[in-house]
């Protein structure tokens, strides 16, 4: 399969989308930030000295899947229709699951956005609860499904919930 990102002579390119269909395009993607118990502890408490944790990952998450184009080099600006960033304290971890989903109607995917706000949710979680503990692991942070498009629907055949 080639890289559609790439030009006749290997070098990176802007895909070109004017001729593609405008349709109904939808991605959600997922992902978590494992912390110790006392730092758990303190986001379920909303005891975090910036404020509320899972909130603030959640605005910052909407923020980043906007900014996207920004962010990655190669991305189309799109105008979304739809941003939903999810947060949920997870115990069995110990720490946070994220899950964004993006729509938009247009001529090219929103697998980037999602991803994005997915990875900014989780940044930012890092960001507010490193005083507690800056040794936080983020993780999975995947691609779930995917509609819309020439290649239609995709799914991940083992994806978990936030």
């Amino acid at each position: 399969m080639a890289l559609s990102h790439l030009d006749q002579d290997g070098r990176a390119r802007m895909v070109d989308v004017g001729d593609k269909a405008v349709t109904t395009r939808v991605a959600s993607a997922e992902g978590e930030i494992r912390m110790s118990a006392e730092a758990f502890r303190l986001v379920a408490d909303q005891a975090v000295a910036k404020g509320d944790v899972l909130t603030v990952a959640q605005v910052a998450g909407t923020l980043a899947a906007k900014r996207t184009a920004e962010l990655i080099p190669l991305c189309h600006p799109i105008g979304l229709d739809h941003v939903a960033v999810e947060t949920r304290l997870d115990e069995t971890l110990p720490g946070v699951r994220v899950r964004g989903t993006v729509r938009a109607v247009g001529r090219t995917g929103v697998e980037m956005e999602a991803l994005t706000a997915v990875a900014v949710a989780l940044l930012t979680v890092y960001d507010m609860v490193k005083a507690a503990d800056r040794a936080m692991e983020l993780g999975a942070i995947r691609l779930v499904e995917k509609t819309g498009g020439k290649s239609g629907t995709w799914r991940r055949s083992a994806t978990s919930e936030p």
